[in-house]
C-alpha cells in the first residue's frame, strides 16, 4: 500500500452520509437482475430512472424526484425496446431528454413529459440504428448540445447527432472506433468512457485491461497504459486536476485506484491497494471540490477522498457503511444540492434486499457537510458547470473545443454565456426544460429560480418570471396530485386487505357448514 500522511487539514474533514427517511426513499421498485456492469440509475434535478426487470423486452422507470414513497408496481414505464435494456444517460442540456441502449442492438431518445411518465411510452423520438450487437454503454458530450456516443458488442464505436431530421437514424456522424478487416480485437470492445470538460479526449477502458486515451474526433489512440500492474475497469477523467483515476485490479486481485498523467500514461501518478472484494468500483467525481466517492457493486459503504494536486494526491476522509448490498448508484449533478444545508453531493443508491418475494428498492442518500447553514459559502459552492450547452454538435465536429458554461449556485444570480446561443436554445420548451428547479421534500418550493432577467418567448418579449411562476403552480398542482395518488393506493390497499379477509371468513364458514353436514 502507497504511503499517505497521518494527518492533513481538510476542510472536507466532516463530511458524513445521512439516509432519507422511509418516508423520502423510493420503495418497491423492481430493479434489474441484469449481471452488466453498469450503474442501472440515471438522476437528473427533475426525475430518478431506474432499469427494471421485465418480461419479453426491456423497460424502465422515470420517477418525478418529490414522488417518494412506495411505488405502485403497475406504475408506467419506458417500454419501447425489445431486448433487456443495459443503460440510461439523461440528456445533460435537456432535463425531460433520455436516452437508453439494450440488447436489442439499438439506442433510442425518449422525450419525458413534464408531468412524468403517466401511461406506457413505447414511441422513442428517436432510434438508432448501426449496431449489430448489444450496445453496453451509452455517454453524452459534456459540451456540445445534441451529441450522444454508443459502444457495443460488435467493437464499435459510434458519434450520432440526435439532432437530424427523421426518426431513425442509421448513419453516425463519426465512427471513433470500427473492426479492421473482420477482426475484433480485446482492445476494441469497451468497458468504460469518459469525456475530459470540454469534450476533445476521451478515455476508455477494454476488455483488454487498458487505459487508453483517444481523440473522439478521428479515433486516433493517443496514450496507452502497462496492464503489468493495474487491470483496469473503470475510468474517469480529472479535468480540473488535468488527471486520469482508474478502478480496477492489481495482479494479486486486490482492488485498486490509480491516478495517471493523461499525456503520458507509461507510469501511474499514484496507486493504492483497497481490498480484496471482487465488485466493480465506480468512481465519481466533483471537479468543484475536488471530491472523489468511490461506491462498490454489491458493497455495503462508500468511500470519500480529496485529490489534490501535491502528493500523495488523494487524501482519504472517511467512508459511509450501510448493511445493504448497492445494486448501482446515479448522481443528479451539484445543480441538485441544497446550498442552505450544505450539501456536498447527492446521491441515489439501489438496494436489493433478499425478501420471500425478492422485493427490491431505492433509497436516496444525501452525503452532507457539516458547516453553519444558511449562509452561501463560496469555498463550498463554487462556479460549476450549468445546463447550457456550449457549441452546437457541428462545431464540435468541425473542429471547435469550448469548456462547459459556468453557472453560479448562490440564490438570485445569473451568470451571462460567454458563447453565442444556439439555435435550440431558443423557444418556450427549451427554456422549459433548462429551467433548474430544487424542490423541497415536504412543501415542493422552489429554492433556486432566476426571476430577474427577460426572455423572448414564442416572438413577444416579457418578464420571464411570470412563466417561472405559472411553472411553480404547476408543480405544486403535481405534488397534490401525487399525494392523490398516495392516498388512492392506500385506500386500495385497505379495501384489498378487506376482500381477502372476507374471502377467508367465506372459507371458514363454508369449512364449518361442511362439518356439520358430516357429524350429523
Amino acid at each position: 500500500m502507497s504511503w499517505r500522511s497521518s494527518f492533513r487539514c481538510s476542510k472536507f474533514r466532516h463530511v458524513f452520509g445521512k439516509p432519507s427517511t422511509r418516508d423520502h426513499s423510493y420503495d418497491g421498485v423492481p430493479i434489474t437482475r441484469s449481471v452488466h456492469d453498469n450503474h442501472y440509475c440515471s438522476v437528473n434535478p427533475c426525475f430518478i430512472a431506474v432499469v427494471t426487470e421485465c418480461a419479453g423486452g426491456g423497460s424502465f422507470l422515470v420517477l418525478p424526484i418529490h414522488h417518494t414513497g412506495r411505488v405502485d408496481p403497475q406504475h408506467p414505464r419506458v417500454c419501447g425496446h425489445s431486448g433487456r435494456v443495459l443503460d440510461v444517460k439523461w440528456n445533460p442540456f435537456d432535463d425531460h431528454c433520455i436516452a437508453s441502449c439494450s440488447e436489442d442492438c439499438t439506442v433510442k431518445i425518449w422525450d419525458i413529459p413534464v408531468c412524468g411518465v403517466q401511461q406506457n411510452l413505447t414511441k422513442a423520438r428517436k432510434t438508432l440504428i448501426g449496431h449489430s450487437r448489444r450496445v453496453g454503454l451509452i455517454e453524452w458530450h459534456p459540451t456540445a448540445e445534441n451529441l450522444l456516443l454508443s459502444s457495443a458488442y460488435d467493437y464499435k464505436v459510434l458519434l450520432w447527432d440526435v439532432s437530424q431530421a427523421g426518426s431513425v437514424l442509421r448513419h453516425p456522424v463519426r465512427v471513433v472506433l470500427m473492426p479492421v478487416y473482420h477482426r475484433y480485437p480485446s482492445d476494441m470492445l469497451l468497458l468504460s468512457v469518459s469525456f475530459n470538460s470540454d469534450g476533445s479526449r476521451l478515455a476508455v477502458t477494454s476488455k483488454d485491461r487498458r487505459v487508453r486515451v483517444l481523440d473522439p474526433r478521428t479515433g486516433k489512440i493517443l496514450q496507452v497504459s502497462s496492464s503489468k500492474s493495474h487491470r483496469a475497469n473503470k475510468v474517469l477523467y480529472i479535468g480540473s486536476l488535468k488527471m486520469l483515476l482508474s478502478t480496477g485490479s492489481s495482479p494479486w486481485n486486490h482492488r485498486q485506484i490509480v491516478l495517471w498523467d493523461p499525456d503520458d500514461l507509461s507510469e501511474p501518478l499514484y496507486e493504492e491497494d483497497l481490498d480484496g472484494s471482487a465488485g466493480v468500483l465506480f468512481p465519481f467525481y466533483d471537479p468543484d471540490t475536488n471530491m472523489l466517492y468511490l461506491a462498490g457493486k454489491g458493497d455495503g459503504n462508500i468511500r470519500y477522498y480529496e485529490l489534490s494536486t501535491e502528493k500523495p494526491y488523494i487524501n482519504f476522509l472517511t467512508e459511509y457503511r450501510s448493511l445493504l448490498p448497492q445494486k448501482g448508484i446515479g448522481e443528479p449533478g451539484r445543480t441538485t444540492v441544497d446550498d442552505r444545508s450544505t450539501e456536498g453531493g447527492l446521491f441515489y443508491l439501489l438496494f436489493l434486499i433478499m425478501l420471500h418475494l425478492h422485493r427490491t428498492e431505492s433509497a436516496r442518500y444525501r452525503f452532507t457537510l457539516s458547516f453553519q447553514s444558511g449562509v452561501f459559502q463560496e469555498d463550498l459552492y463554487p462556479m460549476t458547470a450549468g445546463n447550457q450547452a456550449a457549441m452546437t454538435a457541428q462545431e464540435w465536429l468541425s473542429g471547435i473545443n469550448r469548456g462547459p458554461v459556468l453557472m453560479s449556485m448562490k440564490p438570485g444570480t445569473r451568470v451571462a454565456n460567454p458563447y453565442p446561443e444556439t439555435p435550440a436554445e431558443k423557444g418556450l420548451v427549451r427554456q422549459l426544460s433548462s429551467l433548474r428547479f430544487e424542490m423541497g421534500p415536504a412543501d415542493g418550493a422552489v429554492t433556486r429560480t432566476d426571476l430577474n432577467f427577460m426572455e423572448e418567448v414564442d416572438g413577444l418579449n416579457q418578464p420571464f418570471s411570470s412563466h417561472c411562476q405559472d411553472i411553480h403552480v404547476l408543480f405544486q398542482l403535481l405534488q397534490a396530485f401525487y399525494r392523490q395518488q398516495d392516498e388512492i393506493r392506500g385506500l386500495r390497499e385497505q379495501l384489498n386487505q378487506k376482500d381477502a379477509r372476507i374471502t377467508q371468513l367465506e372459507l371458514e364458514i363454508k369449512n364449518t357448514r361442511n362439518n356439520m353436514r358430516a357429524t350429523f
